[in-house]
């Protein structure tokens, strides 16, 4: 499993080992290791692991300011991982790749709820259109090494996510981490305002990051098919009543500042999540209240003793077999 050293594979790797996977049947390769962006690290890899089954996770991937400063490197980096991947996968007779895409790859206006044949609609938010691009144009190759080699590749669209072991480094994370990371500091400095970017009027959908685990490992066990897959809970909530809600919880009591000035982001997501629930089963379980009062009582209870990392590349996992 590619990525199993970072926040979403972290979990992953938990779940195959409760699920019986023996150490052996299990290849979590590190960047030290092997670079997914040169060719000759993957081939590599896949001498080292000899996978029947290969769940691609690694992504160079950050919040709206890491898109804005690193548009160049998130196509790149993300295009040439996946590519090598999936063309040596099937040169290798892999039985199974997962390819875990992005909702960044959704059209900017994509009509609510996002369905998964509006993904050709219209092209991406601009501020993460370049990840976006490349991690759409992996579910094109999925799809024709499907049709002219008969590689069983599936692709999976996680929407945003967010619980523990998050990434809370504020030039990197997601709006989560950086929200919580905010008003805990503002909190414990007595800070009277804290600034957030945008005007609070969009709204996104979250999903916790064990139910993302488990609905991976569904989709590698039962699913099947060409077509793409949205994973998620179904339900919206706006930008700004997702602040207050997080500085309610954690106890700050000061002023919001919305710098308008900063880009707001895609307007609107919130996924069907239909496709999912009839092709393999899976329904997200873990209420949103709950979700993030796990994930707050994590960084106060870490906060302290974790340095704040940067996302890169995260590694390999996958189901029941070799990765």
């Amino acid at each position: 499993m590619t990525g199993g050293g970072g926040f979403l594979g972290s979990f992953l790797v938990e779940r195959l080992r409760d699920l019986g996977t023996p150490a052996e049947g299990l290849f979590v390769p590190r960047r030290a290791e092997f670079d997914l962006t040169r060719e000759a690290d993957v081939e590599r890899l896949y001498d080292a692991a000899r996978p029947d089954v290969v769940i691609h996770l690694a992504a160079e991937v950050g919040g709206i300011g890491a898109n804005r400063e690193n548009p160049g490197r998130f196509f790149y980096a993300n295009m040439a991982m996946g590519l090598h991947l999936i063309e040596h996968a099937r040169r290798r007779g892999v039985e199974k790749f997962v390819q875990v895409g992005t909702i960044c790859a959704y059209p900017k206006h994509t009509p609510v709820p996002f369905r998964e044949q509006d993904l050709w609609s219209g092209y991406p938010e601009e501020t993460n259109a370049p990840y976006g691009i490349a991690k759409k144009a992996l579910l094109v190759m999925c799809q024709a090494y499907r049709e002219q080699y008969e590689l069983n590749a599936i692709y999976l669209l996680p929407v945003n996510l967010y619980g523990p072991r998050d990434n809370f480094d504020l030039q990197s994370s997601h709006v989560i981490p950086a929200m919580i990371r905010k008003f805990v500091e503002a909190r414990a400095g007595g800070t009277g305002s804290v600034e957030l970017w945008g005007d609070g009027s969009p709204s996104r959908e979250f999903l916790y990051v064990e139910d993302a685990a488990e609905g991976i490992l569904a989709a590698a066990a039962l699913y099947d098919g060409a077509e793409p897959v949205n994973l998620g809970t179904g339900r919206e909530i706006r930008i700004k009543d997702l602040a207050e809600t997080i500085s309610r919880t954690v106890g700050y009591s000061g002023a919001m500042v919305w710098n308008t000035a900063k880009p707001n982001g895609q307007p609107r997501r919130c996924l069907d999540v239909s496709r999912a629930r009839e092709r393999f089963g899976f329904e997200a379980r873990t209420s949103f209240e709950d979700g993030l009062k796990r994930t707050i009582a994590w960084y106060l209870a870490h906060r302290q003793t974790t340095e704040p990392k940067r996302r890169g590349p995260m590694g390999v996992s996958h189901p029941p077999a070799r990765v």
